[in-house]
């Protein structure tokens, strides 16, 4: 049932009992060092909105924002552990999928929570996402 990406993470599509999940693993864990990355938005390297009213461009350059976030920690991707992403409409979410799809491999999907919010700090804001990451010793 455990599947390990890389050394120092595992990861558990479906606990006994549970149903497995679709593009998310239920259980992920790791030995090392821990990173938090903030809640990442459609803004650019000036701070100006990417994709206003496109789904898939605002979760394009959120994406590439964490990349750049977990860069900076000296992570990647493949070091996430979970993900959650903030949508101000659900049907989003399919476009945040592709987007994610792009940059991390369907064996070392990480957990992963969807909530629909009312809205963001900013009105032109489509979805934020926030990663959490274990990198090795």
């Amino acid at each position: 049932m455990s599947e390990h990406g890389g050394n120092h993470l595992t990861r558990i599509s479906a606990p006994e009992g549970v149903s497995p999940g679709t593009g998310y693993h239920h259980v992920v864990w790791g030995t090392g060092r821990f990173v938090a990355v903030s809640g990442q938005c459609a803004f650019d390297e000036k701070g100006e909105i990417v994709g206003e009213g496109d789904p898939a461009a605002q979760a394009r350059q959120v994406f590439e924002n964490l990349r750049r976030c977990l860069a900076a920690a000296g992570a990647g991707f493949d070091d996430v552990v979970k993900l959650t992403y903030f949508v101000t409409d659900v049907a989003h979410l399919p476009a945040v999928r592709e987007a994610r799809d792009a940059v991390i491999p369907a064996d070392r999907l990480p957990a992963s929570s969807a909530v629909q919010v009312a809205a963001l700090f900013r009105p032109e804001l489509l979805l934020e996402i926030e990663a959490f990451a274990v990198l090795p010793d």
